[in-house]
């Protein structure tokens, strides 16, 4: 997780500490999106030029959890959450023309003192140091943030599996590729839309994790990775490379061994650090946590 400085400084009106790119939020607004207003306006700057504001959230797990820090960054702001609404919707937004988009009739919804305290604590749940604060929270009434519930549940799907050692994207890489798949692109797009957890980039990071290890369950990329700052080398990985399962992919994809049993495990879940020592897994069939 970015730290809280990094988050602060991103919404921050442009200044010196913006001098790289992607650390201002309207990095990647183009101009004639903004307008007279430009690109280097703050949000809260933002929100206070305008007579109301509405906050439009993808259900997407990830936008859920932006949607929950915007809420949080916005609350000691009384001013501005007077005139603020939630717009929730069940489609993926950037996938509309904004002229049709404009014509949308959507419920509106008001930011109350309610949603604004469940954001708050499921924005501090998720970067928690264990996902035990996020998994509380579904034992407890998240109807003020309509789409919260379903999106906690994806990401906490995406903990090691209890019998598998991975998490539900990584092991439905590997269901598509027992099912003839071998794209890594049309792999990326699928998880994409079929879970909606992870982005292009993070999908093929996915990719890396499953193919170089000292145990892989997919062949079929160049023996050794690519230098990160290699983009042409890395593009034709995607472009050009046929995936299969390993013997040892299959067992795993079966459901019969343990990829942590295997391979080191070294990432983040939100603010929980996972490794072979302190590995939370999610229990698919009883929908449970289980602790290291």
């Amino acid at each position: 997780m970015p730290s809280s400085d990094d988050l602060t400084t991103l919404l921050e009106p442009r200044s010196a500490k913006h001098v790289d790119f992607d650390t201002h939020w309207l990095d990647f607004a183009s101009s004639r999106w903004t307008g007279s207003i430009g690109r280097d306006i703050g949000l809260v700057e933002l929100c206070e030029r305008c007579d109301s504001v509405e906050l439009w959230a993808d259900p997407q797990p990830n936008d859920q959890l932006v949607l929950a820090w915007l809420l949080d960054v916005l609350r000691p702001h009384r001013h501005i959450v007077a005139k603020l609404k939630l717009v929730q919707t069940d489609v993926e937004i950037g996938g509309y023309r904004g002229e049709s988009l404009a014509k949308w009739r959507l419920p509106a919804l008001a930011v109350t003192d309610d949603r604004l305290e469940l954001a708050g604590r499921a924005w501090t749940a998720y970067r928690a140091p264990t996902p035990e604060p996020c998994f509380d929270l579904l034992m407890q009434d998240l109807s003020a943030i309509p789409q919260l519930r379903a999106a906690l549940i994806a990401l906490l799907e995406e903990l090691p599996g209890q019998d598998t050692g991975l998490g539900a994207s990584e092991l439905r890489m590997l269901d598509l590729v027992a099912d003839g798949e071998t794209s890594p692109q049309v792999l990326s797009s699928e998880l994409n839309r079929e879970r909606g957890v992870f982005d292009f980039q993070e999908a093929e990071l996915i990719l890396d994790r499953l193919a170089y290890c000292p145990s892989p369950v997919l062949t079929g990329f160049p023996a050794e990775i690519e230098a990160p700052d290699d983009l042409k080398a890395r593009n034709n990985r995607l472009l050009h490379s046929r995936l299969s399962l390993t013997d040892f992919g299959q067992e795993v994809s079966d459901r019969e061994l343990d990829f942590s049993q295997y391979n080191t495990i070294h990432r983040w879940w939100g603010g929980t650090e996972l490794t072979n020592e302190r590995l939370w897994r999610w229990d698919a069939e009883s929908r449970a946590l289980v602790a290291p």
